[in-house]
């Protein structure tokens, strides 16, 4: 007997937390069929003696909902070893959609994810109608790697209200409307349903994401779906304050988790140098609920943003922003010019938002214009010093003399924090956000990231644990049947890296490869040898082979 891939004598971690071992891994077709010592031969082979072998990894938060369209590896994260995606995350993508509500759609997605308008019109198919046709369409497109879908409230809330979902709560009957399509997409495989109720969260012109006018009833009838159903999980950007989840954020997971009867994650836990115990004391006191099947998602990696003034997400939460959104450049410059803008936005930083005004941390990356070449690298705080102005206005005005073509980055580290998080088990290792804010930042090799810097360099998590916490982990939670695992009968979802290497590179690159030539951030991977989907090598030493062999993953009752 012949079998079509035998990998040999790679050190096996299985993703069950299990301690590594000395083996072999056999394939046929796309399962795994003997995981140890393999007697009989491969059609290939793969000598895997100085690399580690392990399932593929599982990326539970991305938002390659319009990315499929145009690009099936479904870079950059394929790159670093991840074999599945879930995407429809943060309550915003693009199905369910009629033609009619196609702008709308697409203007959504850039406002609260950061693609650019001009190659969603060029790059979106829009070769369905429903959700199920969505998923469909996927499925004929071929990928990579393997596609999860969440079901989007908004899209489903504009395709029965239309414009009015973002203005008002559903009626009793479009309420029934709404969950009958949200049925049709469960039915039909989506791995659950997402929502957002954070302020930043805006959609077509500068109003709330649909999904956000949500009612309570609403969401309890929509909940009450996957209950019916006896599967699916709920993801919901939720945490208005960094580590904290307010009362009435308390009392909407316990809502969702009541009436859903399913597991529910939120974003995001992190902790902060100011308030280093916030996070804990989060966990403590969510405790009840994390036993019903809360568990906070959180990203094993510094915050690095790029703000981009074009499209200023970082500001969205503020209402002095609002207007800002979808404007011509030259209309845009103007508003930043106005002394009442200015006034609005100091007014706007006294209260509690996602940007706090540390000027110090913010710093010029990238300008066009020449005269402004000496300021990059320096912060904005240190070129309000050398102009003997204000920090407010030097952001501004720095932008508006670059035409809103520069580029600032915004850090956030604290190292202690995440290393506390990471090892905390109830919390789940994601917010990749790949796809999205394409040109502010990418964190799409966080995989790759835990393994060199928090396994190999920090050594703060075992390799049995972090491989663990980002396979196993994250498709259990989503019904990912079948795969996270090396184990006899399981898809042939492999990862195979190098210990010594296995990295995500040091500062990701800009590349003006989205439809259109535009601009968008990449993280090269390093260390990641061979990537094995359903059975096909799709990567070997990080050149493609050519293989599509990914599928779409349909969810199954529990």
């Amino acid at each position: 007997m012949s079998y079509d891939l035998v990998i040999r004598n790679g050190t096996v971690v299985d993703g069950t937390g299990a301690p590594r071992f000395r083996g072999d891994v056999a394939v046929a077709n796309d399962r795994i069929v003997e995981v140890g010592k393999v007697s009989e031969s491969g059609k290939r082979e793969i000598d895997a003696s100085e690399l580690i072998v392990s399932p593929g990894f599982v990326d539970p938060h991305t938002h390659y909902d319009a990315q499929i369209c145009w690009d099936p590896m479904i870079s950059c994260t394929s790159w670093h070893g991840v074999t599945s995606v879930v995407m429809g995350n943060c309550g915003v993508g693009v199905a369910p959609c009629k033609p009619d509500n196609r702008e709308i759609t697409a203007w959504d997605l850039t406002n609260v994810e950061a693609i650019p308008y001009a190659s969603l019109a060029k790059g979106v198919t829009w070769d369905w109608v429903t959700f199920p046709e969505f998923m469909g369409s996927a499925e004929k497109r071929g990928s990579a790697i393997n596609l999860g879908f969440l079901a989007p409230l908004t899209p489903f809330r504009h395709f029965v209200m239309g414009k009015e979902s973002m203005e008002r709560a559903a009626t009793a009957e479009e309420t029934k409307q709404i969950a009958a399509l949200l049925e049709g997409a469960m039915a039909a495989g989506a791995l659950g349903l997402s929502t957002t109720t954070l302020a930043q969260h805006i959609g077509y012109q500068g109003t709330p994401l649909a999904c956000r006018l949500a009612s309570k009833d609403e969401l309890k009838s929509y909940a009450n779906v996957l209950k019916r159903q006896g599967k699916g999980s709920i993801e919901l950007a939720l945490t208005k304050k960094i580590g904290q989840v307010s009362e009435s954020e308390y009392e909407l997971l316990d809502l969702l988790l009541t009436e859903s009867g399913r597991p529910v994650t939120w974003l995001a836990m992190a902790t902060t140098p100011k308030h280093p115990d916030r996070s804990r004391d989060t966990l403590t006191r969510l405790e009840p609920l994390i036993k019903r099947g809360g568990v906070p998602q959180i990203l094993c990696k510094p915050f690095v943003a790029q703000l981009d003034l074009r499209n200023p997400f970082t500001f969205a939460d503020m209402e002095s922003w609002n207007a800002v959104f979808n404007q011509t450049v030259e209309a845009q410059k103007a508003m930043y010019a106005d002394p009442a803008f200015r006034e609005a936005f100091r007014k706007d930083l006294t209260k509690p938002h996602l940007f706090t005004g540390k000027w110090h941390r913010v710093e010029i990356l990238e300008v066009t214009n020449p005269a402004l070449k000496p300021y990059e690298r320096k912060t904005v705080g240190e070129v309000a010093e050398m102009r003997r102005a204000d920090p407010l206005d030097t952001f501004l005005n720095l932008a508006i003399e670059d035409d809103l073509n520069i580029q600032y980055t915004m850090a956030q580290y604290h190292e202690d924090g995440i290393k506390e998080m990471i090892g905390d088990p109830r919390t789940m290792i994601g917010l990749s956000d790949g796809g999205a804010h394409v040109d502010m930042l990418c964190d799409a090799g966080y995989a790759t990231y835990l393994l060199g810097n928090w396994v190999r360099r920090r050594e703060a998590i075992t390799l049995e644990r972090a491989i663990q916490r980002i396979t196993s982990e994250p498709a259990d939670f989503f019904g990912i049947r079948e795969r996270g695992r090396l184990k006899k009968g399981w898809k042939a979802d492999i990862t195979l890296f190098d210990y010594n290497t296995v990295d995500s590179a040091k500062r990701a690159k800009m590349q003006n490869d989205l439809p259109g030539g535009g601009r968008r951030l990449v993280m090269p991977a390093e260390g990641i040898e061979y990537t094995v989907v359903n059975g096909a090598i799709v990567y070997e030493h990080g050149k493609h082979s050519g293989a599509m062999p990914g599928q779409v993953i349909r969810s199954s009752a529990a």
